[in-house]
């Protein structure tokens, strides 16, 4: 089996942002231009239109960067962490 027909493993660095970090620097970004994140967020979630996020510090390209389902994960895990 040839090199290029290997299964690669993905690890992200050190440098990556992390799911909590990218949501919050893209709700940031959306309370910057005067859109409500929660509203925003939430359609984005669940149609996974882009067009709710603004590209306003580069937050769209971002929040693409992740599936959803990270980010869903990423909120559940918060919500439920101190039961």
């Amino acid at each position: 089996m040839s090199k290029m027909e290997e299964t690669m493993m993905f690890k992200s660095h050190p440098g990556d942002n992390s799911p909590r970090e990218i949501l919050q620097q893209v709700y940031a970004a959306l309370q910057e231009k005067g859109y409500d994140p929660i509203n925003q967020l939430v359609g984005y979630l669940m149609s996974g239109d882009p067009v709710y996020i603004t590209s306003h510090n580069q937050a769209r390209t971002k929040i693409r960067k992740l599936e959803r389902y990270e980010l869903l994960e990423e909120l559940v895990k918060f919500y439920l962490r101190d039961l």
